[in-house]
């Protein structure tokens, strides 16, 4: 096969041209780079100029700081629990033949509330009284004729040890008697138990043993429990940090305030007073047990039952009160954003006097009626511009 002459130069020629075509694209290169460059400075500086405070203005919102009364309360995840809780047992061995509650319902104390079979209690006390009515003639039979011997020991008619005898006799036979009386008290007592009665006023739970079954007075699981509900307790735990303030202020006079609210803080259940502070921490918590007690005059609280205890530990008298959002801390001090009149934010350092959720009290540093910023924050520095939410109905 033959080859043309300018075809076996072509690659040749190729060659000795790549060296300058690359020559030419390098100045585009080093153009295009510092175009490129350009643009990110001048990107970048107009970042800087949004942040520098004489930028465009920051949105936020804001609040107006307010003088007034503050109350400070400790809050903790409560329990609601029953006084007592009494299990209702027979006192007697019998047939449980009618049951007078229903599951759930309101008893007061001395309320029947089921019935063993009296039959046999009723048979006993009959045996009981008749054992004590033949023993109380042959005593009265006795003392007759201790009268009359004694009337003959006298004449010399019959001799003393006869009338020794005799005064035994009536004496076993009062013994006797005492005897019989103890069996007719306790047969009546058994007969009494077969009315098995509410021992406290409560609200009783659900039937443990259905009518027709054996009851014996050593079982377990009794009948059905009682649980009072009317006062009732609340337990629950605050911060250890914070149990000195507590017992500071529970050894005043005044007791102490403690509201159950429902799981959502939306409804107030019930409102009582503090009643016990345990004696320890939970090591594994790092909190403390505390007891309110609850009139529950209308039944809000149920045992067991989960509420949101708030414990009234104080109330600060004439502070200045801001949103607790608006409070930004700093490992040297608290801090908040001042709104002034040119439309630019202060820094201002502030003294905290206590927190109570959405509100914190401020002891120094913040005057009633100034503006704060309480949304934007992160956004802002001392002498940044901000922009107001506009009132509602504002044009423009």
């Amino acid at each position: 096969m033959t080859m043309d002459a300018s075809e076996s130069t072509l690659p040749t020629e190729l060659a000795d041209r790549r060296p300058a075509l690359l020559r030419g694209w390098r100045p585009w290169a080093i153009a295009g780079a510092a175009l490129l460059l350009l643009w990110l400075v001048f990107r970048g500086g107009k970042k800087d100029t949004a942040a520098n405070p004489a930028g465009r203005p920051v949105p936020v919102s804001v609040a107006q700081a307010r003088k007034g009364d503050m109350a400070v309360r400790l809050s903790g995840l409560g329990t609601v629990t029953a006084l007592s809780n009494v299990t209702v047992k027979s006192r007697v061995d019998g047939q449980l033949v009618r049951v007078d509650f229903t599951e759930g319902q309101l008893v007061h104390e001395g309320q029947q509330l089921a019935e063993i079979d009296p039959r046999p209690f009723k048979v006993q006390l009959m045996q009981a009284e008749g054992q004590f009515a033949k023993d109380n003639a042959a005593y009265q039979n006795a003392k007759a004729d201790l009268a009359r011997l004694e009337g003959l020991v006298k004449q010399g008619i019959i001799s003393r040890q006869q009338l020794d005898t005799q005064v035994s006799s009536v004496a076993q036979y009062e013994a006797a008697l005492k005897s019989d009386q103890a069996q007719v008290e306790s047969a009546k007592l058994n007969l009494v138990y077969s009315r098995v009665t509410a021992p406290i006023a409560g609200r009783v739970g659900l039937r443990l043993v259905d009518v027709g079954n054996m009851v014996r007075a050593t079982d377990g699981t009794g009948l059905v429990t009682i649980a009072p509900i009317q006062p009732i307790n609340v337990v629950f735990s605050v911060p250890a940090d914070s149990i000195q303030k507590v017992l500071a202020q529970n050894a005043k006079a005044t007791k102490l305030t403690v509201e159950a609210w429902d799981r959502d803080l939306r409804t107030r259940l019930a409102s009582g007073t503090l009643s016990a502070i345990d004696n320890q921490v939970d090591p594994g918590t790092g909190t403390v047990r505390l007891k309110a007690l609850f009139s529950n005059g209308d039944k809000a609280l149920f045992p067991n039952q989960f509420v949101n205890a708030q414990l009234l530990v104080d109330t600060l008298r004439g502070v200045v009160i801001v949103p607790t959002v608006a409070v930004q801390r700093s490992p040297q001090s608290s801090f908040v954003y001042v709104v002034k009149g040119d439309g630019t934010v202060e820094l201002r350092t502030v003294e905290i006097e206590g927190t109570d959720g959405d509100d914190t009290a401020v002891s120094k540093g913040l005057s009633g009626g100034e503006i704060i910023v309480t949304d934007g924050l992160e956004k802002l520095r001392p002498g940044s511009k901000v922009a107001l939410p506009k009132a509602p109905g504002a044009k423009g």
